[in-house]
């Protein structure tokens, strides 16, 4: 080999600061992957996972006593945040506020009926108010409608009083179908997914929902 040739060689070859670098930067990945591999295995890491997913799921924890409290299915009431705000605290041109989008009407109206009499607009952006007040509102749906689940998801969507005028011109809650008496398309669309949504964290999510 001629010296020229050996000193092209040499000049190609890594220097050891590179070679170092090199490593360092191997090792800083495979410390960040067993990072996040530990982390899919906690607890942490399976809410982070629910977060992200495609179905997420988040306060299980709440969701299951206020489902308790309130003699509901808690696949409903996760179904019924999916579809309000996918499990994310935000407020409504509306100015519907948090998880499950309580107007601010309505969170009075369930503030003066439950007493909570230090209640304020503000608190429903803690999951836990929010949740309990949006569970409430379920309920009360619920018993309105004599336990129609569809009637009381529109109602939840739509309004009592459109529900009740939909149901009047429909011959009764008996001869009421979604798909000939919601006028709105929206709320046909929104019966519809809170009803799969249901199908699908009970599915999905039985034990997180103590189902």
């Amino acid at each position: 080999m001629s010296s020229h040739a050996a000193r092209r060689r040499v000049a190609r070859r890594p220097s050891r600061a590179i070679t170092r670098r090199r490593r360092l930067a191997l090792v800083a990945v495979a410390v960040l992957l067993g990072a996040l591999c530990a982390a899919l295995v906690s607890g942490l890491g399976k809410e982070a996972v629910n977060e992200l997913g495609a179905l997420p799921l988040r306060h299980d924890d709440i969701i299951r006593q206020q489902a308790a409290d309130k003699d509901l299915d808690p696949a409903l009431i996760a179904a019924v945040i999916y579809e309000e705000s996918r499990f994310r605290d935000q407020t409504s041109h509306a100015g519907a506020r948090g998880l499950m989008q309580i107007t601010p009407q309505t969170a009075d109206a369930i503030a003066r009926h439950s007493g909570g009499t230090r209640f304020k607009q503000s608190d429903l952006a803690e999951p836990q108010i929010n949740i309990s007040y949006g569970a409430y509102y379920l309920r009360l749906l619920l018993d309105h409608y004599g336990g129609n689940e569809t009637l009381a998801i529109a109602a939840y969507n739509a309004g009592m009083g459109n529900v009740d005028r939909w149901v009047r011109e429909a011959g009764g809650a008996s001869e009421f179908k979604s798909a000939e008496h919601i006028p709105f398309p929206e709320t046909r669309a929104y019966v519809e997914n809170v009803m799969d949504r249901r199908g699908d964290y009970r599915e999905n999510y039985s034990e997180d929902l103590g189902l």
